[in-house]
């Protein structure tokens, strides 16, 4: 069983930074990726980020010039730099856990999941 666990939210205006942490506990694996979601009120789940053991990424495309997936192995920590924040980034921001080497954030992939951290932009 896999446990993650967010940190790192908060609030803050227009154009400002936040970065997200995951911790990711039990077993995982030697191959796994893992991913950053978001969750805007009134809207579906959507990927953000993703990052697996070789360090390979990928992004949405709104993101991606804006947002930095990194992860630290030895701490087993996913990391989601934001910055440039704007309104519409204002969500719940889900870690999630893939087995293997997915690099895709399609959320069917993902079998563990934390219990989020809210993220909120004001203008």
């Amino acid at each position: 069983q896999v446990q993650l666990v967010e940190s790192g939210g908060g609030s803050t205006q227009s154009g400002g930074s936040l970065r997200l942490s995951c911790v990711a506990s039990g077993y995982l694996g030697r191959r796994y990726s893992m991913a950053w979601f978001r969750q805007a009120p009134g809207k579906e789940r959507e990927g953000v980020a993703s990052i697996d053991t070789e360090f390979i990424t990928t992004y949405k495309d709104s993101t991606e010039d804006r947002f930095t997936i990194s992860r630290d192995s030895s701490r087993n920590t996913v990391y989601l730099q934001m910055d440039s924040l704007r309104p519409e980034d204002t969500a719940m921001y889900y870690c999630a856990m893939a087995p293997g080497m997915r690099r895709t954030t399609e959320q069917r992939f993902y079998d563990y999941w934390g219990q989020g951290t809210q993220v909120t932009v004001s203008s």
